[in-house]
């Protein structure tokens, strides 16, 4: 046994420059794609929702156009100012309004809401929020509907449930000891659903993210207004169609494709489990793909494919990246949420051979590991610590203390990930620098304390809105539509 501290991965933004923090690269340098005609010079934004809060909104979101200070100069690397969000600083973007994309939700709307009591009330308002924004994405003037949810209504049903797996960042459902699926869904996993085939995004937003005077939900904390800010303009940067950071790539590596795979149980908790492919390349552009039915072995107590379906889940994912990039890629990295079984990389391996790719690399993600590392005094483990207990069998701290911001960001205990390749091509120590710099890739979050791999936790993301989906419904294929 022995460990390292593997070197914080660096990102590229505008100008292939590099930076360790999405804030600052972005801050210095501009997004990732700052020089592609493509990039998103305007963002159209559609607002629905309750009045006040539209004109509450609206207001806060035009203030970010300017500067917003730091949270304090104790930690100025882990709180740094927003730069504002404008075509000549930050995302070098600006958001563009219109009444004429203000869809409200009318005060009688409101009122049937609160007169009913759960879950009829999560019903109740996401049949009222999907009609107005159905009616506004049918024109097709917007590129992301920003949904302010109503104040009156509590996720009760599964806010439990789903706390537990944010705070952990834990995959859920994944074995038989998990508890049952929440019955009913939280407004945002249940609206994405009901809209998936819209393929419009759409960012829900709660009233404190925005109001000082509104205190967050229970379980839920608010964070400094600079970040507020940075998270939210990216996640609409992304949805926009905005590349705001990438994995930094060495010419001389393979064009990879990366596949996050994992389960869920549909949403009346039957038995029958399906797998889903989240997949991405080093720009980031995901690709989602559903698989087929998966089974729990007697043995583990985990989901496992049959070969067949093993071989076909791949198969898709690699025919999804080739319609999206129009080329195939040289090396796979998949990643699961179980074991890997005889079968599942027989089938696997069929799919790559099938479609000529040499090299493929399998890693099980465990979200639990028995060992933990210790530092001197009360710091815990720095972020990157790698401890490798055997060849195919590693620990990795994602979270923990970063020198780059002088402090431990976390508020529990950090737990480092497991990982356990499965007939690698490369070493362990670039294995898990990859799943490293992969943490790295969460358009939802700006600061560098990720623990899962974008592969599975996009994938998790995925298979929570999905559950509430008709197997045979059509969804959408961007990652955008889901987060």
């Amino acid at each position: 046994m022995h460990s390292v501290v593997l070197d914080e991965p660096e990102l590229e933004f505008g100008g292939a420059a590099r930076h360790i923090d999405p804030r600052f690269g972005i801050t210095n340098y501009g997004p990732a794609d700052l020089s592609a005609a493509d990039a998103p010079r305007a963002i159209r934004v559609g607002l629905v929702g309750p009045a006040d809060q539209l004109d509450g909104l609206r207001r806060w979101l035009e203030r970010c156009r300017e500067p917003i200070a730091a949270k304090d100069e104790k930690y100025p690397h882990l709180f740094p100012e927003f730069p504002g969000c404008d075509t000549d600083r930050g995302l070098h973007t600006t958001l563009v309004f219109s009444d004429r994309n203000t869809r409200v939700i009318s005060s009688r709307d409101l009122r049937a809401i609160e007169t009913v009591s759960q879950p009829a009330a999560l019903t109740k308002a996401v049949s009222i929020y999907a009609e107005e924004i159905r009616a506004l994405a049918d024109e097709n003037r917007v590129d992301v509907l920003l949904v302010a949810r109503p104040e009156q209504l509590i996720d009760i049903a599964s806010r439990s449930a789903r706390g537990r797996e944010q705070a952990s960042d834990l995959p859920t459902q994944d074995t038989l000891d998990d508890p049952p699926p929440a019955r009913f869904a939280n407004f945002h996993d249940l609206l994405k659903a009901r809209l998936l085939h819209l393929r419009q995004p759409i960012q829900i937003i709660r009233r404190s993210t925005w109001d000082e005077a509104t205190q967050p939900p229970e379980g839920h904390s608010r964070q400094d207004k600079a970040s507020r800010a940075w998270n939210l303009h990216v996640a609409l940067y992304y949805k926009a169609g905005g590349v705001p950071w990438r994995l930094l790539r060495n010419p001389a590596d393979l064009t990879t494709c990366y596949v996050g795979v994992a389960f869920y149980r549909n949403v009346d908790g039957s038995t029958l489990s399906t797998s889903v492919a989240q997949v991405f390349n080093e720009r980031g552009d995901g690709v989602i793909v559903r698989g087929g039915p998966a089974r729990i072995s007697r043995t583990d107590r985990q989901p496992h494919l049959a070969r067949a379906d093993a071989h076909a889940l791949l198969v898709h994912a690699l025919d999804a990246y080739r319609r999206e990039h129009h080329t195939a890629p040289a090396r796979i990295v998949l990643h699961k949420t179980s074991a890997f079984t005889d079968d599942e990389v027989g089938g696997f391996q069929d799919a790559a051979d099938e479609r000529f790719i040499d090299t493929l690399d399998m890693s099980w993600i465990t979200s639990s590991e028995g060992a933990a590392a210790y530092r001197p005094g009360d710091a815990p483990p720095l972020r990157g610590t790698l401890i490798t207990l055997g060849e195919r069998e590693l620990v990795l701290y994602a979270t923990g203390s970063i020198e780059f911001y002088r402090t431990y960001p976390g508020m529990y205990i950090p737990r480092p990930i497991g990982i356990r390749p499965v007939g690698p091509t490369r070493n362990p120590r670039e294995l898990a620098a990859e799943v490293l710099a992969l943490t790295k890739m969460n358009w939802n979050q700006t600061r560098l304390d990720g623990r899962l791999p974008v592969t599975l936790r996009t994938a998790n993301q995925v298979k929570s809105v999905l559950r509430f989906c008709p197997h045979d419904q059509a969804v959408a294929t961007r990652y955008a539509h889901y987060m």
